[in-house]
């Protein structure tokens, strides 16, 4: 790590006017407008990092304790931005061009759970930045042209004087009449006003693949704004939200529902018929099913994403107790209690697995 005082020569107990005396005779020395080697640009950035840091008492202070923070500060860029422009600086050798890329865009994108299942074409209507038709992205008037810029003679940027602690430096900053492009448009394109381009509305089919994720985003490359001048487009991106289904849920590549069954069919069994997103389903209820049990139907749920396999539908049994009974009914079933001698209600074993009963039976265990 770079030692801020051996980088301007004083030692460590250096007062501040011996550390702004060393600055200034460094500075002199190695100052881009002055010296042109190569180096000597870094060099001149690690001594104004270094008198930064240990002009100001408070980060002197910290970085004497060895506070790495003590070396970060915000006056650093504003003095190198006075001596190179703002970040134009030396290395701005010609004014820039109107053309530039235009931004990327996010759009959301509307899914329901059955476009998820099977995959989807869907057609979006997107406000965007495209080509001035009249123009072509020139920004000029029919017949007329961008002319070179009276102030900066068409560099792009202009020179000045700034003071700073070493009196008069020359800097170079952007030229403020063409904005460092290098030309003016006395007659700007009437649609546009010169920027090349302008607010269009565009309709784009979007092939969505089947299994996708809700929050995924889509990539369209060159779809997005174009750029001033008419600079290329950027990306599109779309965000995906899969609506909520009012029948069924996803998990993963499954699709999972609830079946609801009379106490009479969950005793007695029954054939149902349901609509999925296949069609019509038959579903088999089995004599004595339990609530929370699973019927599976496999392969009627999620298409896996880029493949031709899909998950399964699960139905979660719910067995419907029924209410407000007339007295006809309730008497029925106090019979049928009667008749079956059922258990009082009581608390649960926990049943055991089957290593858990071989681990029972081989430790002796009852």
């Amino acid at each position: 790590m770079t030692d801020h005082y051996e980088t301007l020569g004083v030692a460590r107990d250096a007062s501040i006017d011996e550390i702004k005396k060393a600055y200034r005779k460094l500075a002199r020395k190695l100052h881009p407008d002055v010296n042109p080697a190569p180096e000597a640009a870094e060099q001149f950035k690690q001594v104004t990092l270094a008198y930064e840091v240990l002009s100001d008492e408070t980060k002197r202070a910290s970085y004497d304790r060895g506070d790495q923070g003590g070396q970060g500060f915000s006056g650093f860029g504003d003095i190198f931005d006075a001596f190179f422009g703002g970040g134009g600086g030396r290395g701005h050798r010609g004014p820039k061009s109107r053309v530039q890329p235009g931004d990327d865009a996010l759009v959301r994108l509307d899914l329901t759970l059955r476009d998820v299942v099977f995959g989807v074409t869907k057609t979006i209507e997107v406000d965007t930045a495209g080509v001035c038709d009249t123009c072509h992205g020139a920004g000029t008037a029919a017949g007329s042209d961008p002319v070179t810029c009276s102030y900066c003679k068409g560099a792009g940027f202009v020179q000045q004087q700034v003071r700073s602690l070493l009196g008069n430096v020359l800097t170079e900053m952007e030229c403020p009449m063409c904005h460092g492009y290098g030309t003016t448009i006395p007659q700007p394109c009437p649609d546009c006003d010169g920027q090349g381009r302008v607010r269009q509305h565009d309709t784009i089919e979007v092939p969505v693949p089947a299994g996708i994720d809700n929050g995924v985003r889509l990539h369209l490359a060159g779809r997005g704004e174009v750029g001033p001048g008419g600079g290329p487009r950027g990306d599109l991106y779309l965000e995906v939200h899969v609506e909520t289904d009012e029948t069924f849920t996803r998990d993963g590549d499954d699709l999972v529902a609830s079946l609801e069954v009379s106490m009479a069919d969950a005793v007695l069994g029954a054939e149902a018929t349901i609509e999925t997103f296949d069609g019509p389903l038959q579903v088999s209820v089995k004599p004595g099913v339990q609530a929370g049990s699973v019927i599976t139907l496999g392969g009627h749920g999620v298409t896996r994403l880029r493949r031709n396999t899909r998950g399964d539908l699960r139905l979660n049994v719910s067995v419907q107790t029924p209410t407000n009974l007339n007295a006809e009914q309730r008497r029925l079933i106090e019979q049928l209690a009667k008749l079956r001698h059922d258990d009082a209600p009581h608390l649960a074993t926990v049943s055991k697995s089957g290593f858990q009963r071989f681990r029972d039976r081989f430790m002796g265990r009852h």
